[in-house]
Formats: C-alpha cells, sequence, structure tokens
C-alpha cells in the first residue's frame, strides 16, 4: 500500500480547475450508486422550549424505508434568520449525544469529550440541526452483532451497501444534503450559511458531505482527517469507512480539493491512537497547499487538542467563527 501513487494527487504543476474537476467525477463515481429522490414527507412531532433553544423534532424521507428522525434547535436569542451547524455523531449510541441527554451507560463518558455538539452550536449563536446517522441510536439495526467486532453497529449494513453498489459513506452524505433540502421549510433558518460538524464518524462524513454538497459553506471535521494510508489502512476500523478503490486515485488531503475555497476546520488529538497525529499534519499540509494554489491560503486551519480521540470545543469554536464570519 506504501508504494502506492494515486492517480489524482494533488500536483501544483496541474491546471487547478481541471484538475478539481477530475477529482469531483472520480470521487461521485467511487462513492457509490446514490439513492432514487423522494418527497420528503416531513412529519413535525413535537416542539418544546426551554431558556437557551427552541426545539422541534421532526421526520423526513431520504429515500423510500429510510426515514431520518432529526432535532432542530433555534436559539432564543438573537435575530433570525439563523446560521445553521449540521452536527453529526460518530460511532456512538445515538444522536442523543448531541443533545447532551445521556441514556446509556458510557453517553456521560461521551458527552464530557466535547461531543454535545448542538448545545455548542447554540451557545454560539447558531442553529443546530442534529440527524441519527444510519446504523446509530432510532437507526441502529436490529440484528445479532457480528463475529469480528461485536461493538461494530454498522458491519451488516456497510457489506450491503456494497452488494447494491453504493457505500456508506454515500448513503450517510445522502442522508446530509436530504436533509440540508428540508431546512428550507424553515424560515428561521439562513440556508445560505450551512456549517457542518462531527467527531470521527461524524467526521468523516463532516468531509465527505463538505467535498460533494457545495451548500456547506464551512466544515469542521474533528479526529478524521489523516491519510488513509496510516489511519483506515493501518488501524481496524468498522467497514463503514472504506471507499472501494480510493487510494488508487487519491489520499485523503487530496479531496479538499473539493472544499477549497470554503473554510475547513481540522481539529485533531495530539495522542488519538486512530489517526496519528503525523500523518494529520502531513494531511493537513497537503490541504494548505491545495488551498494556496485556490486562492485561500486563509481560509483552512488545523487545530491540535492536548488529548485523545475527542472534540475540543474551547480550541475549535473559536477558529469556526473566524474563518465562517458568523
Amino acid at each position: 500500500m506504501k508504494t502506492i501513487q494515486p492517480r489524482l494527487a494533488f500536483d501544483p504543476q496541474r491546471d487547478f480547475p481541471a484538475w478539481r474537476q477530475a477529482v469531483d467525477a472520480k470521487l461521485r463515481e467511487l462513492v457509490g450508486v446514490l439513492p432514487d429522490r423522494v418527497p420528503p414527507n416531513l412529519r413535525q412531532e413535537y416542539e418544546r422550549e426551554n431558556d437557551l433553544f427552541r426545539e422541534t423534532r421532526f421526520v423526513f424521507s431520504a429515500e423510500a424505508y429510510a426515514d431520518v428522525p432529526c432535532h432542530l434547535l433555534v436559539p432564543q436569542a438573537g435575530d433570525a434568520p439563523f446560521p445553521v451547524v449540521v452536527c453529526l455523531q460518530g460511532h456512538s449510541t445515538g444522536m442523543h449525544i448531541s443533545l447532551g441527554r445521556p441514556r446509556y451507560e458510557g453517553d456521560e463518558e461521551s458527552i464530557a469529550g466535547d461531543r454535545d455538539f448542538a448545545l455548542q452550536a447554540v451557545r454560539q449563536g447558531y442553529a443546530a440541526l442534529v440527524i441519527e446517522q444510519r446504523c446509530f441510536g432510532e437507526r441502529e439495526q436490529d440484528r445479532p452483532p457480528p463475529v469480528v467486532h461485536a461493538d461494530d453497529r454498522c458491519h451488516h449494513a456497510a457489506m450491503t451497501a456494497l452488494l447494491l453498489g453504493r457505500t456508506m459513506i454515500g448513503e450517510r452524505v445522502w442522508d446530509v444534503s436530504r436533509a440540508i433540502d428540508v431546512l428550507g421549510e424553515f424560515p428561521e433558518i439562513d440556508a445560505g450559511r450551512i456549517g457542518c460538524m462531527g467527531n470521527s464518524g461524524g467526521g468523516t462524513i463532516t468531509y465527505f458531505a463538505a467535498c460533494l454538497d457545495e451548500r456547506i459553506g464551512i466544515a469542521m471535521p474533528s479526529c478524521y482527517v489523516c491519510t488513509f494510508r496510516d489511519s483506515i489502512g493501518t488501524i481496524d476500523h468498522c467497514g463503514d469507512n472504506y471507499i472501494p478503490g480510493i487510494l488508487q486515485y487519491f489520499e485523503m488531503g487530496d479531496l479538499a480539493g473539493l472544499i477549497a475555497p470554503r473554510p475547513l476546520v481540522v481539529v485533531a488529538g495530539r495522542d488519538d491512537g486512530i489517526f496519528p497525529i503525523g500523518a494529520v499534519e502531513e494531511t493537513f499540509e497537503t490541504i494548505r497547499r491545495i488551498y494556496r494554489a485556490a486562492g485561500a491560503p486563509d481560509r483552512c486551519r488545523l487545530v491540535i487538542g492536548e488529548g485523545g480521540h475527542r472534540f475540543y470545543a474551547d480550541l475549535a469554536w473559536p477558529v469556526f467563527r473566524e474563518l465562517s464570519g458568523w
């Protein structure tokens, strides 16, 4: 694997727009067949208020037989329409972590790792859209765990996606894009100011969603951006991380060409055992070169926390605010 030279790796000698177009076309091919578009059939289940925000719980259909539960938090203070941050949990017991509502053993520890993203976003003055990702929480499959990696909630669904010519990354990005479509039904949301953030598996989908949906105005992936070579190519990860053939064409940093010149905040932990910091810094140097080629050298930033595989709210949100201008 270390000898592979990706065919579409960034090269400052290439014509940047032509290279970007080639990367876009190839990534869309590799993420697989996308679901058929269906009416969202938006159903609001309840609305509640507290001192900090108004919360709307709703469900929409991303594709036939695939409903997505969501919570939209809108600040009580400030003037609408608000910028909105799409908040994505990684491998966890569900989106209630992002809402700061522990339900199961271990949830308190997850939240203590700065994973209550929606509450953080509201305190920053933004609306927050929390969606339940496929295979987690309310969308977890009702089936026995796999023999290998018994805590892997995604194994069967990720393998089934491959049978259909899909990938789990493509399916989850599809859900994010359809959720952004649905945001147009909420007049208190500024559809021209949409951010996306998440940690670990949530960072994965944040990164790929920003690559594939230009409506995401700023992306803040945490504990994911690294090299494929040194992370999922070397260290065991859940099957939902893999896109067949991707390393033949690009390393992870090359994909930032599809995000630039939109702002990108890469968050990492210095002691993250599954996304090694040396490879994170190597990748970010590629990202920096790409942003220079895109004419936006100041619109990408690497934030490193002095800890492990978690989010670093105090360090990251000021950079998010600075780069977004929101």
